[in-house]
């Protein structure tokens, strides 16, 4: 396929009018992410049937005009496995898309599992093995070869030629609107600012501190999030979950103690030590009314196990019913999540109004969208009939 590159703003802008006439645009993303908390874009790949392009962002400072195609509500946008380049959208621009389908998920919705690759939906529609080589390469460094540029406009290509035959298939399941639905809570997700205040909920073991540690911990977490974001590092590049954990439990006033922790890294001692002593001296002016609940484990719930089949065992009827995948309806993590909203584990509810306005089980996968209208209500029903607080 015959692809053009562009490396300046002026044939960037030339382009994207162009594709702002397009009814669908085929889209991928190239990036790096080894040393860095966001992903750095390498190159942006984009096919509206007519015209392949590879636009060159390391080249181009404005990316706007292709900004603009992507919130254009008349475009459908395909692409495929696309949380990674959510982030890119994100962090590059704060650029959150409309109208956006992810071709991933639409197998799912065909019998395809959750996960399916793009190389397998390749093979599966077009009969072609791709050559998978440059995927691990550094879409940062320039110049790049014409191998790279060939693999990537090869992204593009399927994708724009499968999405007629996968959205045929789809539509005849009468499943399109379940696809658009997890699309969009996809981007919801990605979308939704972290809670710093809550990032020590995340650790495990967190449920073994007391309030006091979980105090301490708390203020960890957040300093630990703010360094990486300040700095452009992967969390764990700040410090391990492990120091923080053993920093937490122990409460050490020095270095010396400090080397002394069982788990603590002693790189991250040397070079955030002191940092961190700062921040659990912080802590400790924080008013003891004002700490951490403890934290409960969901599986310490009385009764937890037998809950959770039976519930699964709900769902797996449900989706037999509408010969769908019971991975489609609910993960673990998502049955997870709404025992803890239906139990109120660790004030979850109450969480949810101080972060939003929106409804409060907006954040419970299975009381939203699709899924709630399928069996979501009836499961809360059941869930109180049958489950006692």
């Amino acid at each position: 396929m015959q692809y053009q590159l562009i490396e300046d703003e002026s044939s960037l802008q030339e382009l994207c009018q162009q594709y702002s006439q397009a009814e669908v645009l085929a889209i991928d993303t190239e990036f790096v992410r080894t040393r860095t908390l966001y992903p750095k874009l390498g190159l942006l790949q984009i096919f509206d049937g007519k015209q392949l392009a590879l636009i060159d962002p390391i080249a181009i400072n404005d990316l706007s005009p292709f900004w603009q195609l992507l919130t254009n509500e008349s475009i459908v946008k395909v692409l495929h496995a696309c949380s990674e380049d959510l982030e890119v959208f994100l962090t590059s621009a704060n650029c959150k898309p409309v109208n956006l389908i992810d071709s991933q998920i639409m197998m799912s919705f065909l019998g395809h599992g959750l996960s399916l690759g793009y190389a397998a939906m390749v093979e599966h529609f077009m009969g072609v093995k791709l050559d998978k080589s440059e995927s691990r390469t550094d879409w940062t460094k320039r110049p790049l070869t014409q191998k790279q540029l060939d693999y990537a406009s090869a992204d593009v290509d399927y994708l724009y030629q499968i999405y007629p035959k996968l959205l045929a298939e789809i539509e005849a399941a009468g499943r399109l609107d379940f696809a658009k639905q997890e699309t969009q809570l996809l981007i919801e997700r990605k979308f939704t600012p972290i809670d710093e205040d809550n990032l020590y909920r995340q650790m495990k073991l967190a449920c073994r501190l007391s309030p006091q540690q979980l105090n301490t911990l708390q203020h960890l977490t957040r300093w630990r999030f703010q360094q990486a974001k300040k700095r452009d590092l992967p969390i764990g590049f700040v410090a391990k979950d492990h120091t923080l954990m053993a920093v937490a439990q122990h409460n050490p006033q020095s270095i010396d103690a400090m080397r002394q922790l069982k788990g603590a890294e002693l790189l991250d001692i040397r070079h955030k030590g002191k940092s961190m002593l700062s921040i659990v001296k912080a802590a400790s002016q924080t008013n003891t009314d004002d700490y951490p609940k403890k934290v409960m484990r969901l599986d310490e719930y009385p009764g937890y196990k037998q809950i959770f089949k039976t519930v699964k065992a709900y769902i797996v009827a449900i989706a037999e019913k509408h010969d769908l995948a019971i991975e489609n309806l609910a993960s673990k993590k998502q049955i997870n999540q709404f025992l803890t909203w239906h139990f109120n584990i660790n004030d979850v509810k109450e969480i949810a109004l101080e972060c939003s306005t929106k409804a409060i089980n907006s954040n419970v996968d299975i009381l939203t969208g699709w899924r709630n209208e399928l069996f979501g209500e009836a499961l809360q029903v059941f869930a109180d009939n049958d489950f006692k607080h």
